[in-house]
């Protein structure tokens, strides 16, 4: 089993390849890390001495003082450099990097010397590095208003704020799926490389993409439309612009109910994608689910029946509860990397439609079994 440690774990980046990591347990384990290991000597040389990786994400991407950005990086580099020199370490050593080193700033200074140090290291002591340098990365949880311009119009949208574009300016783009998949790829080769260049999976002017995202916020912010989802990159876009809704204050969205003569009827889901509509039954005090997926869209839909449906995003502790009555048709919706299950918690028998955007593929099924 490999022994991974991720400095910067509990960023953007490190959150997203420490969950994904979780996901192979009979082949990674991962090493835990924590912001204040760079100010202990102690605490370094432990958490080093445990990593047969290390992938080194730790740094600081906005400050008004840029030569205090500078330091900093190259200060956490030089630590970690004396870390694996004290521990005699042979660990592959993985650096995150920057397009910025095209750039004459110091920021992309930082990198680019950062990486360098750390391909010396590798050369002079029998370590193993790849230095990657990476496109512009978006997905879900990234921090808006930071350095995802993607992050910041998802965040403004769903929170009736108005997107605005500085520099309409043509950018490559990484999804964090992809990026980290790349990284695993690496890892299990222990493919070493000084400089290695991530590919980046979309390239856009600012404006096509907010245009995408206005889009998502009409047709499933306002109105609950599933869009049309064409490629993988609008899938991601949109899961992307999903993780920024305030879930415990929009959902469950009630349905519009029609009432007749002849009884009721419910729309349950209008779509412009595939996929897959299901129902179940569920006894009294049964519980369903308990599980996540990472890139699915899925649709729980109460129609008969009182249920509680629990949802709790994966390496945190906080349940969002939401109650739902078949005397008042509702949804709930389930973000990628949140856990859910849905139990009856009335004295009747529990029906429960499922829409969801692909058609279940065994062999490829994105289900991971985890109680909320």
């Amino acid at each position: 089993m490999m022994r991974i440690g991720i400095t910067g774990q509990e960023g953007f980046i490190g959150q997203h390849l420490y969950n994904t990591l979780g996901l192979y347990p009979k082949e990674f384990l991962r090493v835990e890390y924590h912001r204040d290991f760079f100010d202990s000597e102690e605490k370094l040389n432990k958490f080093v001495s445990e990593c047969d990786v290390v992938v080194h994400l730790a740094a600081l991407n906005r400050h008004n003082d840029a030569q205090f950005i500078y330091d900093t990086n190259k200060k956490l580099v030089e630590k970690l450099i004396s870390s694996l020199t004290f521990t005699r370490s042979k660990a592959h050593v993985l650096f995150s990097s920057s397009s910025q080193e095209e750039h004459d700033n110091l920021y992309g200074r930082s990198k680019k010397e950062g990486r360098q140090l750390l391909s010396n290291w590798a050369e002079n002591n029998g370590g193993c590095f790849t230095g990657m340098v990476i496109p512009n990365v978006f997905g879900p949880f990234c921090k808006p208003n930071y350095n995802s311009f993607i992050a910041t119009f998802c965040h403004k949208l769903t929170h009736n704020e108005l997107p605005n574009i500085e520099v309409d300016s043509d950018v490559k783009l990484i999804y964090i799926d992809d990026l980290v998949s790349f990284i695993l790829k690496k890892i299990r080769a222990r493919d070493g490389a000084e400089v290695v260049t991530v590919p980046y999976t979309e390239r856009r002017k600012v404006s096509e993409f907010l245009v995408l995202l206005e889009d998502y916020k009409i047709q499933y912010f306002q109105l609950g439309i599933i869009p049309a989802l064409n490629t993988p990159f609008e899938i991601n876009l949109f899961n992307t612009f999903r993780s920024y809704i305030d879930h415990d204050r929009h959902f469950p969205i009630k349905f519009a109910l029609h009432a007749d003569q002849r009884g009721k009827f419910v729309e349950i889901v209008r779509l412009k994608s595939g996929g897959q509509v299901s129902f179940s039954t569920t006894f009294p005090g049964v519980v369903r689910g308990n599980h996540f997926h990472t890139r699915k869209i899925e649709r729980f839909s109460v129609i008969k029946g009182e249920a509680l449906i629990q949802l709790r995003q994966i390496g945190t502790n906080e349940v969002l509860d939401f109650f739902l009555s078949g005397e008042e048709p509702a949804y709930v919706d389930m973000p990628i990397w949140y856990t859910h299950n849905i139990k009856n918690i009335g004295t009747d028998e529990l029906y429960t439609l499922f829409w969801i955007n692909e058609c279940f593929d065994p062999a490829n099924p994105d289900t991971y079994m985890e109680n909320v």
